[in-house]
C-alpha cells in the first residue's frame, strides 16, 4: 500500500470512529472510554490539535474540542455527561496518571 492511500485510509478510519463517537454513542461517557480504553474524547481532541500544531496550525483546544463532538464541548457535557460515582473518579484518576499523565 502506498503512503499516500494509508493516509486516506486512517483518515477515514479516524472520522468514522468521531462520527461513531457523536452520532450513535453520545451516551458512552468519556470517564468509561478512559477507564476502559484509557482514552477519551478529550484524548482525540488533544491529539488532533498537537497533530495541528506540529504542521504550524494554530488551533486552540476549544477548537479542537469541537471538531471531535460535533459541537462546543459545554454543550455536549449539558446533553450527554451524566455524574459519576467515587468508584468510577478513582479509576479515572489511576488511568488517567497511567495514559495521559505520561507523555510517550
Amino acid at each position: 500500500m502506498d503512503d499516500q492511500t494509508r493516509l486516506e485510509l486512517e483518515a477515514a478510519t479516524f472520522r468514522a470512529l468521531v462520527r461513531h463517537l457523536m452520532e450513535k454513542r453520545p451516551d458512552v461517557q468519556n470517564i468509561d472510554l478512559m477507564n476502559l480504553g484509557g482514552f477519551c474524547r478529550n484524548c482525540l481532541s488533544r491529539w488532533y490539535q498537537e497533530a495541528a500544531a506540529e504542521r504550524g496550525i494554530d488551533l486552540t483546544k476549544n477548537g479542537a474540542r469541537e471538531i471531535v463532538y460535533g459541537m462546543p464541548y459545554a454543550d455536549w457535557v449539558a446533553r450527554n455527561q451524566t455524574a459519576a460515582d467515587a468508584e468510577k473518579q478513582a479509576a479515572f484518576r489511576k488511568s488517567f496518571a497511567e495514559n495521559v499523565g505520561k507523555k510517550d
